[in-house]
């Protein structure tokens, strides 16, 4: 009889792991669509930019949930090595990395946030610029937060596909939810790649449905994860019965 043992440090792995994904997941939906898009009023850089002005404390706890994201980015991708490493070691860093260069390229949008409140700031060096082009300025710099996560999907699309074909070589959760996984996020990845060089594909589909199911399969095992743990790889009977 073949026996897969799983240890407690993937036991514990896979709890941070499902606690961090769930936040990273509550962080950047609050942060994004709480706190940050009622600030941005579509092709109008003047009251985009009134609005940052005017809730210039808002527009910063954004940037820190987006921040504390990238944070829980990290903290997921180590969790799943520790979980991944028995199964498949070179899978496993594949994805941690992929996942790794996603959470850096997510970084740069605060940074392109903090950019854009600068151009609207009050500095001396910036009185040579007419207001309504500094808030132009400030609102391309927003604009471009935006293709960093396009830039990054790809690398987010197949850590996710490579995670999701680990959870069914190890048979940790239930397979239909492992297939799932590797559908929805094999989806991501092309339509962020075709995206990237057809940017009016989202017109053919929706930019929302790219990365939705992906979303939703992370965040049902994140839930499984943190609930019902890694189960046991089913044992390998022996054939016939015992004289």
């Amino acid at each position: 009889m073949k026996t897969a043992n799983i240890d407690n440090s993937q036991r514990t792995a896979a709890k941070v792991a499902g606690i961090a994904g769930l936040l990273a997941f509550a962080l950047v939906v609050f942060g994004n669509y709480v706190l940050l898009r009622p600030l941005i009023v579509p092709r109008n850089a003047a009251d985009t930019a009134r609005n940052i002005l005017a809730h210039q404390t808002q527009f910063h706890i954004a940037l820190v949930c987006f921040i504390t994201y990238g944070i829980g980015a990290t903290v997921l991708l180590t969790a799943l090595y520790v979980v991944f490493a028995p199964v498949n070691r070179g899978l496993a860093l594949a994805g941690a990395l992929f996942r790794l260069i996603f959470a850096i390229l997510w970084l740069i949008a605060p940074l392109n946030s903090l950019a854009a409140l600068r151009l609207l700031g009050d500095a001396s060096y910036l009185k040579v610029f007419e207001p309504d082009r500094l808030q132009v300025l400030a609102r391309v710099q927003i604009a471009g937060s935006f293709d960093d996560y396009y830039v990054g999907l790809p690398f987010f699309g197949l850590a996710a596909t490579i995670c999701a074909w680990l959870w069914f070589k190890s048979n940790y959760i239930p397979s239909g939810l492992s297939i799932f996984g590797v559908i929805a996020s094999a989806w991501c990845v092309l339509c962020a790649v075709v995206y990237l060089m057809f940017p009016d594909f989202n017109k053919i589909v929706n930019d929302y449905i790219f990365d939705t199911p992906m979303a939703l399969f992370e965040l049902i095992v994140s839930f499984w994860l943190l609930f019902r743990g890694l189960k046991p790889a089913a044992l390998n009977q022996p054939q016939g019965g015992a004289l």
